[in-house]
């Protein structure tokens, strides 16, 4: 728990960090100890928040989000728990030029209990490698930022044509936050930045260099890596620390979750950012 008398010495803008998991909810996490035996997924959230403090909700990509499905997970979490929402594919990677902006606003009705309860730090706008900088990809990019305007968001570029200062002035100039990956260093994919455009977030997602398992398609290869002490310190004084100055507030997401890789890396990431001083945030 970060020590209130330290917080004010530091004074007002210090940024406060968040360390947590790309989703919650995997039986494999049970058999690799991180939840009890016979855990079942319906008693994973209460669980998971017992170590950490925030949480991506990954099935809001898979389905629209229901007002009264989020608001039950909400009680089951601390109120000062927060998460992240991913947007949903309709918005993504499976578009429809017509039905597009009813599926945004059933997206923005499902999430309303988290905003009401400041509770939802970001809604993640992540992109498929296939969403390259067009002017088509752009003019809905736009769109889509202009109809979601009421909410916090973030976007996660996969493809490199948007490493683009013209891109990054943009956002800033909206206050949409750019997020930093850290995925294989392969041919075409978006490049690992620490490039902050929005004052009050940052956002960052750590995938695993499983080059290999990337190529593959395949998510249980894909996200199949276990970040070393080296990789995860290089991340903290080569861009954290940076970012930290930028920013009021910082998420870190760990997306590794096939062998439970996640949760080990995040409470890792944890201790390194305390022992650069940082101030990272835990709940009690």
């Amino acid at each position: 728990m970060v020590d209130a008398t330290q917080q004010a010495a530091r004074g007002p803008d210090v940024c406060r960090l968040f360390v947590g998991t790309s989703g919650y909810s995997y039986t494999e996490w049970v058999d690799a100890g991180f939840y009890p035996p016979d855990t079942k997924s319906g008693r994973m959230l209460p669980l998971y928040a017992r170590h950490f403090p925030i949480t991506e909700l990954n099935y809001t990509w898979y389905q629209m989000p229901r007002a009264d499905a989020i608001e039950r997970q909400r009680q089951l979490v601390p109120p000062e728990f927060l998460f992240a929402a991913k947007l949903t594919r309709n918005l993504t990677h499976e578009i429809d030029p017509e039905q597009w902006p009813g599926h945004a606003d059933r997206y923005r009705n499902g999430v309303t209990p988290l905003l009401q309860a400041d509770q939802l730090v970001a809604v993640l706008i992540q992109l498929p490698p296939s969403f390259s900088r067009t002017p088509n990809n752009r003019k809905y990019l736009a769109a889509l930022i202009d109809k979601l305007h009421n909410l916090p968001l973030a976007i996660e570029f996969r493809h490199r044509s948007w490493a683009n200062d013209h891109v990054f002035a943009e956002l800033e100039r909206r206050r949409v936050t750019l997020v930093a990956v850290d995925e294989p260093n392969l041919p075409g994919l978006f490049p690992a930045l620490d490039v902050v455009t929005n004052p009050n977030l940052f956002y960052a997602r750590f995938h695993g260099r499983n080059a290999k398992g990337w190529r593959s398609g395949k998510m249980q290869h894909q996200f199949d890596y276990n970040y070393s002490d080296a990789e995860l310190s290089s991340w903290v004084e080569e861009k954290i620390v940076h970012m930290g100055k930028r920013a009021r507030r910082g998420v870190l997401f760990f997306n590794n979750h096939v062998r439970a890789q996640a949760p080990e890396n995040a409470r890792r990431m944890t201790g390194l950012l305390k022992e650069q001083g940082l101030t990272v945030v835990e709940l009690q």
